[in-house]
């Protein structure tokens, strides 16, 4: 075991608990709690909105998925950013000058419907939980992966340290951890990554597919997870495999990757559908990630939401540069890991596996892992604060005279279910679950933001129906990806990426069951939109 991860681990932990206690001297009120009374700068914000996105799935799954599937997932990263573009056109500004402290609220405020702001409380509880899970279970696999423990302790320890944050300091202290692991995630993986490709030029750049096809570059012994089929021939979990240096990389009969000359070739398994799906989950789901909005909530006003985003643009593009190397650099050197299927360890082992057991590997070795626990501390974070807000607000109803100790309340209890969640799952793939979660932001919020914000004749029957329509849609394709029998065909992909059929749908819906109802457009609405659209200095 790598005697520098423990007490790298245990570093991030008190540093991550040392920056949440000293934001506790400026965290005294419920607004405090909720939008650090909408006095972040933009520069903290980016940051800490660029700390809290950048999670399990952008850290560990992304280059995971780049060395199972190839050029094919790296729409994953491209619209991961982009999706900040739209953010910045169509809903940072407006949103801010709203006056909102969460999406529901944003839904009383526009439509002046309390079952819309229950049906949006509902939708932002099922992102947070669906996204919060991958985190802890992330944090179980690090864990695992790094000490041998037991997964569980892993996803437990990240629980407990984010709900003791959050409960203890909220939106204000919180903003100072997440600004801080920013910095040391894209550290975490700037650094090895320079070795890495030095490394990688002095072994006379090897190709990452090679005519002969992959081969380990070290002896290797690989213990099987599950019963299996490797190159034809039954395998069964706890054996062990031996290869010398050089012997080819067989394939698995478990393991869907993508081997040989096609990994480089793009428009390999996916079809256009599936592509053109993940581009609109990734791109406009942003947009509706509660976790992301609750930040733009805690700018001064409309013009610094505008700055904040154009900053997260280049924080977060420039991040998404270094786990596509780890990545393709995976195949040369942990080409093991397409055999296990735990492709998500990439970036973990990497360091050891490409410089060797020496200090220097393992030095980095455990400077990935702090970066990846920093990963899980600050989405899962953002995550609880955002879903504790809502169960503040609208189940405990504490926005008509709540207290700090209810917001703690609702912290815990946004917190028991992920976290119960995480203990019971170890085998789900990361960034495709976390890509689930963006179609079905996609196919809620965002259509009720983008028409909420620039649309005046949108009606709280037409946002009601187009949500239900589209956000129900994505929430049953989720269910039965995740939880249904394997399918097959085109089934498969229409429900596996949902976005490129669940997004139309919401705005038809919302379009024609406003326009069906436009005797409810409410009779302020001209106000409302003033307040949405001019700037501060010029509103009376």
């Amino acid at each position: 075991m790598n005697p520098y991860v423990v007490p790298g681990l245990l570093l991030v932990v008190l540093v991550t608990v040392g920056i949440g206690v000293y934001g506790l001297k400026f965290a005294r009120t419920t607004s405090d709690f909720l939008v650090a009374s909408r006095s972040v700068s933009p520069s903290w914000n980016a940051a800490a909105i660029s700390g809290e996105y950048l999670s399990a799935a952008s850290f560990l799954g992304v280059a995971g998925l780049v060395l199972r599937y190839g050029v094919d997932v790296l729409w994953y990263p491209v619209g991961f950013a982009a999706g900040y573009l739209a953010l910045l056109l169509f809903v940072a500004a407006p949103l801010r000058r709203s006056g909102a402290f969460t999406l529901p609220d944003f839904c009383q405020v526009r439509l002046r419907s309390l079952q819309l702001r229950r049906l949006a409380t509902v939708f932002v509880v099922f992102i947070g939980c669906l996204y919060l899970v991958p985190q802890l279970q992330g944090a179980g696999l690090t864990f695992t992966t790094v000490t041998g423990g037991s997964y569980a302790w892993g996803a437990l320890l990240v629980g407990l340290v984010v709900t003791a944050n959050v409960a203890l300091g909220g939106m204000r202290a919180i903003t100072f951890v997440q600004a801080f692991q920013y910095w040391l995630k894209l550290t975490a993986l700037a650094v090895p990554v320079i070795f890495l490709v030095l490394q990688w030029q002095s072994d006379a750049r090897p190709a990452v597919t090679p005519a002969a096809g992959l081969t380990f570059p070290v002896a290797t012994t690989v213990v099987i997870d599950q019963d299996a089929l490797v190159d034809g021939m039954t395998v069964h979990k706890g054996q062990e495999l031996n290869f010398a240096a050089g012997d080819p990389v067989p394939q698995v009969s478990t393991v869907d990757a993508t081997f040989g000359p096609d990994w480089l070739r793009p428009g390999g398994d996916d079809s256009l559908f599936s592509t053109y799906s993940l581009i609109l989950a990734t791109f406009l789901g942003t947009m509706g990630l509660p976790h992301v909005l609750v930040r733009f909530y805690t700018n001064p006003d409309g013009a610094a939401a505008r700055r904040t985003t154009l900053v997260v643009l280049a924080l977060v593009g420039l991040f998404y540069l270094l786990p596509t190397l780890y990545g393709v650099l995976g195949r040369i050197y942990t080409p093991q890991l397409l055999m296990t299927g735990r492709t998500d360890a990439v970036v973990l082992l990497m360091p050891e596996a490409a410089l060797g057991g020496g200090h220097l590997g393992r030095l980095l070795g455990a400077l990935v892992t702090s970066g990846a626990l920093a990963a899980f501390l600050s989405t899962s974070s953002g995550l609880l604060t955002s879903v504790a807000g809502v169960v503040f607000t609208d189940v405990l109803h504490a926005d008509r005279g709540g207290s700090v100790r209810d917001f703690r309340l609702a912290t815990v209890l946004a917190a028991a279910l992920p976290i119960g969640l995480s203990l019971y799952v170890s085998d789900m793939d990361v960034s495709r679950v976390v890509g689930l979660a963006f179609a079905v932001a996609a196919s809620s919020f965002c259509p009720l933001l983008v028409l909420g914000i620039w649309w005046r004749g949108l009606t709280d029957v037409g946002a009601i129906a187009g949500v239900l329509a589209g956000g129900g849609a994505s929430m049953t394709a989720v269910m039965i990806t995740v939880l249904g029998s394997p399918l097959h065909g085109w089934v498969a992909e229409v429900i596996g990426q949902p976005a490129a059929w669940t997004v139309p749908l919401a705005f038809l819906v919302m379009i024609g069951g406003s326009l069906l109802t436009a005797r409810r457009v409410p009779r302020d609405i001209g106000a409302t939109m003033l307040r949405l659209h001019a700037p501060e200095a010029v509103r009376i």
